[in-house]
Formats: structure tokens, sequence, C-alpha cells
């Protein structure tokens, strides 16, 4: 792996790094878990999307700029060091696109992505239910055939649904075969939120706001032309689904190296020696993560795949984001617990609890590892 960035690729950053200095809002929109936040955050995807900054390694026809994964990941350095805004299409853009650029028919790619990249339409996760979190094989929500109508009948409930309360499409899985095995039988279907029979009922999180929601479904219609892949193939698709959210495409490493230099800034305004190693630790973990990161783009460019390796991203990222803001707020003392002004520390940290229990539980993520790596027994 060569890690000197080409000509082309150190033009590509200056070109970012100005428009994202030009651009980025002085100000800190609201939160997107509102309903003025939704909107404004939208209107932030739509100015991406106008200068092609939205999807910048998608095909031109979609908005992007064919952009290989290294420069990707250079953008996302410059985006997150530029403070710019979260990203409220990142479920759509990050994790479900490439799921629809592998498994979606041409129609349906011509008819969600470029929606998706200009901000028009939010899309939602439809994988948890009640009795199904991490465990996706045991999903109950169901799917009747219609043969009238050409498509399917929806009933179940799913929960914890990212942007779920603003959100105008979901995609998830629901069960065709109730007599198949666990993973078997089930199919992917993407749904408009606006139909008939669904009903969206908001969850606060730990701050108050409704980032999640539980959507119930009572006989709604989806047409043939919204299943994703094959009719109970869902499982495969819905792998290659999870593994952009555990993996490389949700979290790039420049989400985690800007806090961790400004964490470095936070220290050398005022040093606590017993927080140095802590400081350090981060800061460290934090490079080695964009290292490794930079490898995995080596593999994939050499034709490999992610693979059960995601497992090992997941389970790093999430915990070294919680002790990364824990040490920030330790630095801060009293006034990082009373006011959230400086940095948004409160936030993210608050926000980094939830990593090692979404995507996954961190639990199910060493069982993968244990099982699938190391080639240990399965836990009985």
């Amino acid at each position: 792996m060569d890690l000197e960035f080409t000509e082309q690729e150190q033009e590509f950053r200056r070109e970012a790094r100005a428009w994202l200095t030009a651009n980025v809002p002085a100000e800190r929109l609201p939160s997107m878990d509102t309903r003025e936040g939704f909107e404004a955050h939208r209107a932030w995807e739509r100015k991406l999307f106008d200068a092609r900054w939205a999807v910048v390694s998608w095909p031109r026809e979609y908005g992007g700029r064919e952009a290989g994964l290294t420069e990707w990941l250079i953008f996302e350095e410059e985006y997150y060091r530029a403070g710019a805004p979260g990203r409220v299409s990142q479920n759509g853009i990050f994790l479900f696109a490439p799921t629809l650029f592998e498994f979606g028919t041409r129609e349906q790619q011509d008819r969600y992505l470029p929606a998706m990249a200009a901000g028009e339409e939010i899309w939602v996760q439809g994988w948890s239910e009640p009795e199904a979190g991490s465990d996706l094989a045991n999903v109950r929500s169901r799917a009747e055939r219609d043969e009238e109508r050409g498509g399917w009948r929806l009933s179940g409930q799913k929960i914890w649904s990212s942007r779920g309360t603003w959100g105008h499409r979901l995609f998830g899985l629901f069960r065709t075969d109730p007599q198949a095995q666990r993973h078997r039988g089930l199919t992917y279907f993407m749904v408009d939120l606006a139909a008939e029979g669904v009903t969206v009922r908001p969850i606060p999180q730990l701050d108050g706001e409704p980032g999640f929601a539980e959507v119930f479904l009572d006989d709604v219609f989806v047409p043939d032309a919204d299943v994703l892949g094959g009719v109970d193939e869902g499982w495969k698709i819905m792998i290659a689904t999870t593994g952009s959210e555990r993996g490389l495409n949700l979290r790039s490493p420049g989400r985690f190296a800007a806090p961790a230099n400004r964490l470095i800034e936070l220290y050398k305004r005022d040093p606590r020696p017993a927080e140095r190693d802590a400081v350090v630790r981060a800061w460290m973990d934090a490079d080695a993560y964009r290292l490794f990161t930079f490898g995995t783009v080596t593999k994939l460019q050499a034709g490999g795949a992610i693979g059960a390796d995601s497992s090992i991203n997941k389970v790093f990222w999430s915990e070294m984001d919680v002790e990364l803001h824990a040490t920030a707020l330790r630095l801060l003392g009293e006034a990082g617990e009373l006011d959230d002004g400086d940095g948004g520390w409160l936030d993210g940290f608050l926000f980094a609890l939830g990593g090692p229990i979404y995507a996954g539980t961190n639990e199910i993520q060493r069982n993968t590892i244990a099982e699938r790596i190391l080639g240990l027994p399965r836990a009985k």
C-alpha cells in the first residue's frame, strides 16, 4: 500500500477543501431529529448535490463524480475537518445505496438514486423488530402475496428506525415464507412511508428528540417493482447492507480523525497530566483506524472483499468513539456536562454511547469474530 497521495488526489483534496471552506454554514444547524433541523439538513444535502459533492463516488448520471475509494476517503477527511453538518441522508447514500447498486434493477436505480442523492427522499432503516434486533433471522413481520394487484401486502412492526420520524421511504426484511428456516424465506422490500396502512410513532432519544421511530404496517401494499433482489433472497442482500453499516462505508476515518485532532487542541488549552495517556491513546486509535481503512481500500481495489472483517471494524470504531468523547468530557470537567457549546462534545458522547448497540450489538459482532474469523465453536 502506497501512503503517498497522487497529484490528482491532492488536487481533489484542494478542490474539496476550498468548496467546504466557502460553503459550510457558520452556525451549527438545528438537530436533524427535529422537524426544523430535518428540513435544514435536507437543504444542505441539496446544496452538496448541486455542487456534485453529495455522492462523490457515484456515477455522474446520478449526481456523482465517479471518484475512487481513496478520493472518497479524502473528501470525508475534509468534510469532518471543516465541521460540516451531519448527513441526514446517510442511511440512504452510505448504507442502502451500495446494496441498490449491487442488487437493484436499472429501473430501481433510476427511480431512487437521484432523489436519494439530492435529499429529496430520506431513507429509513427497517431492520429491528421487538424480538429481532441484532438477531435479524428472527424477523416476524410478514409479506403475503397479492396476485390480483401484482405485489405484496406487508404487516408487522419495525422499531428503532433511524430517521423514521421524518423520513420518506423504508428498506427492510419481511418474511415471505413462514415455513422456511430462519435465514431463508425472507425478502428485501422498499416501502413508501406515506402508503395507506403505515403508522409512524416517534421514540425520544436520551436528549429527548425523536431520532428513532416505531413503524407499524397494517396490510400495506408494495408492488413487485419494490422488491430488491429475488423473492426469498433477502438474507444475502441484507448481509451486503449491514456490511456497509459496520465496515467501511458508514464510518469513514475522517469521522474520528477530526474529533481526535480537536481533542489534542483541547488538551493543549488546559493540560491535565492525568489525562495525557488517554488523549494520546485516542489520537493513536483514530490514526490506526485511518490506516486500517486505507489498507481495506487497497484490498478492495485488488478485488478482495470486506466480509466478516466488518465485525472487527465495528467493535473497534464504536468503542474508540465512546472513549474519545469520554476523555474530552473529563478534560472539560463540569463545564462539559453543563454547556455543549465547546465543540459539541456532550452531544457527541451521547451519540457515541449508542455505537456498541446499533449496527448489530458488539456482543453479536464478537460472536461473529469468534466463529467466522477465529474458527471457534458456536456458543451453546
